[in-house]
Order: C-alpha cells, then structure tokens, then sequence
C-alpha cells in the first residue's frame, strides 16, 4: 500500500467520525438527524445544546488536524506535504460522507479549517477573518462559508503555500466539495429565504456548516 493510500485511508477513517452525531446520542439520548436540519455539524447539534455545539466543533477541526498529524508521523522525505494534503482532502471526504450514517455527514468547513491549519495557516487566518466580517456584516453564516470556501484556492496560490502543484489541485477540490455541500443554502440566500444568523432556522433549513461544518 502506497503512502497515498495510507494517508487516505487513515483521513478517511479520522474524518468519518461523526462526533456531532455520538454527542447528542451518548449525551441527549436522541438521533440529531431528526431535529433542526437534520445535518450532524456543530450549528444543528447546538439546537440540542450549545456546549455539545461548541465541543462538536472543536472536535471536527480536531479529526482534520489529527489526519493530518499522523500523516506527518508517518511519511517523511519530499512528498511529505502532498502526502499530508492527501490525508487533509480525505479527512474531509470522511467528514461529508461518513460510511457510518450511509454517507450523509456534516458540510465540512470545520473540518477543513482544521485539516489546512498546518499546512495553510496564512490562507486559513485570512478565511477567518473574511468569514468573521462577512457574517457580522449580514449575518448570513451560509454566505461566510461559501465565501471562504471559494478563496481558499486562490488564497493558498497568492501565499504560495504549496510545494506541489497537485496541492492546489486538492486544494480546489475541497473548496468545491464545501460549495457543493451549501448547495441549497446558495439557492434560498438567491431567493431570499435563508435565515440570518440569530434567528430561528426552524425544521426545515439546512445549517450553513461553518460553524458546524
């Protein structure tokens, strides 16, 4: 088995832990897929409680970094950074797709902030802070998210923070994997039906992901 494979496998693996789902069971006793949105990332599991929010989100960034640390342990030499990619693109996948709950996971923003820390910091501070601005200034977290999403690329190649071309390649796919996963989100915030941030979602919304990601 090749570096690559290893590092995918264990990004998966690490990713797919759907932590805001096990939290609400172990600590509510309730399946969180039937409440609120009905997505496992930190906003919705915040409905059922906000410290379970709060240690959702910490976790999922966490699974991220994490797949990426035992990559970085693991391999070693010249492809150690698109290796480390790898994982992080993989973690993601896991997050999105978990094979545990037939492939219907979070939206992956979390999860990718903590994946790319190491390997991206500058882009990622500079997607905090837009994302901080942009949901401050009109409180729609979904517009945030896909916002930030969209730069990441762009922001890893003005920093230049890569090493391989291939890099950006996976760089750019995440994105388009979190803009994918904020697909409905994009069509209510055209027809002016999304909720702002604050506001009572209710039921039938989808959670924008970047604090639940």
């Amino acid at each position: 088995m090749t570096p690559y494979l290893i590092a995918a496998a264990v990004g998966y693996l690490l990713g797919s832990i759907p932590f805001g789902y096990l939290m609400v069971r172990i600590f509510k006793g309730e399946d969180v897929r039937t409440s609120g949105s009905g997505n496992i990332g930190a906003t919705n599991v915040a409905r059922k409680s906000p410290a379970l929010g709060a240690a959702t989100l910490l976790l999922d960034a966490a699974k991220g970094l994490g797949a990426v640390l035992v990559a970085r342990v693991l391999f070693s030499g010249p492809d150690q950074q698109l290796i480390m990619t790898t994982a992080a693109f993989f973690a993601v996948v896991g997050h999105l797709f978990p094979v545990w709950l037939k492939f219907r996971g979070g939206k992956g923003v979390a999860t990718s902030f903590g994946a790319f820390i190491l390997l991206t910091p500058k882009s990622i501070l500079c997607m905090v802070v837009l994302f901080l601005l942009l949901v401050v200034a009109f409180r729609y977290v979904s517009l945030g998210s896909v916002a930030v999403a969209a730069a990441f690329p762009l922001l890893a190649w003005a920093f230049h923070e890569y090493s391989d071309p291939r890099q950006l390649i996976l760089i750019a796919a995440v994105s388009v994997l979190v803009i994918w996963s904020h697909r409905r989100n994009i069509g209510r915030l055209a027809d002016g039906t999304e909720s702002k941030f604050g506001t009572n979602s209710g039921a039938g919304s989808d959670e924008s992901g970047a604090t639940g990601g």
